[in-house]
């Protein structure tokens, strides 16, 4: 029944990408690019929509109307990387084959193959902003805490010096800013990326968001008439005390977090609330304003692990010796207080 639409559908879009993608890949291979390069192009133009369908098509389950199965298609987009891979080795002056291979593998979540990607392209171009960019957001993305800091921060303010109204790059200069506890530097950075977001759109709201997260941890008070401020969201009651048997293991200067962590996913905190060790027994209220990261957040999860550390170094990094105690998985709508008894030893 639906099966007419579905080839009038595919002709239409085939007749569109041919007209497109035909005289791209003559001029392609008339300057010696394989064929890959073009279907991977292709690919990444089409893999979100394609995905989106395969979704739908799955969770729908349009084709139970006919009482038909549907193939499986064929993919071709893992031959098509290997393919620009080979050109890559044979032409690796191609800046814009490794931003190509970059993208691909940010898709497909290969980080540390993007960043390398992107390493590629700068050594072509040092001044390609948009490599700049993609190695610091690459960067971050490989490494276990997502902190971006070092060569990254270094590239982003490159990046904004030959393009300031760059939006990505004052986004992460921000990002960084905020997991430095540099609140007040990471307002101002978004601030300068307001004007070049589209009013109203979901992208402005949730700067404007973390602009006032930032303005509150700096303790900068908002203007006289501020603009709506989100809730602070998700907010977990946690209840922390020490098992009696460990009391004499404390010592001065130790330091007391509460956190909570996505059940699976990186191991950094979604949110985390640091105090001194010797004001057990004590309540603290976790939110998605003590996230270390804009965009990790309790309420971008339903489940957590909610658990508590004391440190004798003074340092979030567990150490062999801390004093530790967990509740297990709780659900981040929960609203009753969570009890935590710190009654192990690392």
């Amino acid at each position: 029944m639906k099966l007419a639409f579905y080839l009038v559908a595919a002709a239409m879009i085939a007749v569109a990408l041919a007209l497109l993608l035909v005289p791209l890949l003559r001029e392609g291979r008339r300057h010696g690019r394989p064929r890959g390069v073009f279907v991977l192009a292709l690919g990444i133009a089409l893999l979100l929509p394609l995905g989106a369908g395969a979704l739908y098509l799955h969770i729908g389950t349009p084709l139970a109307l006919d009482g038909v199965p549907a193939a499986p298609k064929p993919m071709d987009f893992q031959q098509a990387l290997i393919a620009l891979r080979a050109h890559l080795r044979q032409q690796p002056d191609d800046a814009q084959g490794w931003a190509l291979l970059a993208q691909a593998t940010t898709a497909l979540k290969q980080p540390d193959e993007a960043r390398d990607a992107w390493d590629h392209a700068l050594k072509i171009d040092p001044n390609d902003v948009a490599a700049m960019v993609g190695w610091a957001e690459t960067d971050s993305m490989a490494r276990d805490n997502h902190l971006i800091e070092g060569r990254a921060l270094d590239l982003l303010h490159h990046a904004l010096e030959l393009q300031p109204d760059s939006q990505r790059a004052l986004w992460l200069l921000g990002i960084s800013q905020f997991q430095h506890a540099r609140y007040a530097d990471a307002a101002a950075t978004w601030r300068k990326l307001q004007p070049l977001l589209e009013p109203g759109s979901t992208v402005a709201k949730a700067v404007a968001e973390q602009i006032a997260s930032a303005d509150a941890r700096a303790g900068i008070k908002p203007a006289a008439e501020p603009a709506p401020v989100a809730s602070q969201g998700t907010a977990l009651k946690v209840e922390v005390s020490l098992a009696p048997a460990l009391k004499d293991k404390l010592r001065p200067g130790d330091q007391l977090y509460v956190y909570a962590r996505a059940v699976s996913g990186p191991p950094m905190p979604l949110a985390v609330a640091k105090l001194a060790a010797d004001a057990l027994p004590a309540t603290v209220t976790l939110t998605d304003a003590m996230a270390m990261t804009p965009d990790l957040k309790l309420s971008s999860v339903a489940r957590v692990v909610v658990a508590a550390r004391i440190s004798h170094s003074g340092q979030p990094i567990a150490q062999p010796g801390d004093l530790e105690g967990s509740a297990g998985i709780v659900d981040t709508d929960r609203k009753a207080p969570i009890a935590i008894a710190i009654d192990q030893v690392r």
